[in-house]
């Protein structure tokens, strides 16, 4: 056994064990035209997500029964373990349902709230990333790239992202915008795959609102193991109770001009 995680091998081989079933559901429903129901918050969910989660929950539940497992789609089970999984099937169904393979599976382990691995599984393109707080990232593809985030040197030469304009609801809309106009390029889309491309070193800055926790757990083992930083927009830890806001940074070194640009 090796890292700085108890129990590390038999963690990740589950982690991983839940990925691959995932896979396996997701990918004959990509592209076919299955039909979305909208939920509370008017985003979407298929078959896709709900099979997926289910598929996830019981690898991990036979595997590692005394964990906790909070999902998207079903909720939290043992909510008094020190240990919790926490998934998203499909985070980024809108790209899923039509047809880009920008989502992925998120699943991630946190030990009394603190994100200690992550996996970003994407079952289309075969890619995945594996964080393990203490170790370096892995990314496993048959395309180019390696782990590494970008010393990115300024923000000025900076590439931003974010997911859609409508996740920055109200006051966060004005204050993304600053941060905008002060980098060098900004672009649209890629959900998790996005932080997946930060922490190859292709994206400089990503900061989204409106996010929970399954959204942004497993991001943080993955981009810290990477070189980068993930925080709120106030540049502190991100907690399960948080406010929604999640700023990853390939340089952990422009972590203060950009809280400055998105302070209240």
């Amino acid at each position: 056994m090796s890292g700085s995680l108890p129990q590390r091998d038999r963690l990740l081989d589950a982690a991983l064990a839940a990925a691959d079933v995932a896979g396996c559901i997701v990918r004959p429903f990509f592209r076919v035209g299955v039909a979305a129901d909208d939920k509370a918050d008017q985003s979407p969910v298929t078959i896709a997500d709900r099979s997926a989660e289910r598929a996830i929950r019981a690898v991990l539940g036979e595997r590692l029964p005394e964990h906790g497992i909070m999902g998207e789609e079903f909720g939290l089970e043992r909510a008094g373990a020190s240990y919790r999984w926490v998934i998203d099937p499909v985070d980024g169904t809108r790209a899923f349902l039509t047809g880009r393979p920008t989502f992925g599976t998120l699943i991630a382990l946190l030990h009394d709230g603190v994100p200690v691995l992550g996996v970003i599984d994407q079952p289309i393109t075969g890619e995945r990333w594996i964080g393990i707080r203490g170790e370096r990232t892995r990314y496993v593809s048959s395309f180019p790239g390696q782990a590494g985030t970008r010393a990115c040197p300024a923000l000025d030469r900076a590439e931003l992202s974010c997911t859609s304009p409508e996740i920055l609801e109200g006051a966060y809309r004005a204050r993304w915008d600053r941060l905008s106009r002060a980098v060098k390029r900004t672009s649209w889309g890629g959900d998790c795959y996005a932080y997946g491309l930060l922490a190859l070193g292709q994206v400089d800055v990503i900061a989204e609102c409106t996010m929970k926790p399954w959204d942004w757990a497993a991001l943080v083992p993955v981009i810290e193991g990477a070189g980068g930083s993930v925080t709120d927009w106030a540049g502190r830890p991100l907690r399960l109770d948080g406010d929604g806001t999640v700023l990853a940074l390939g340089n952990p070194a422009l972590l203060s001009p950009v809280r400055d640009l998105l302070a209240d």
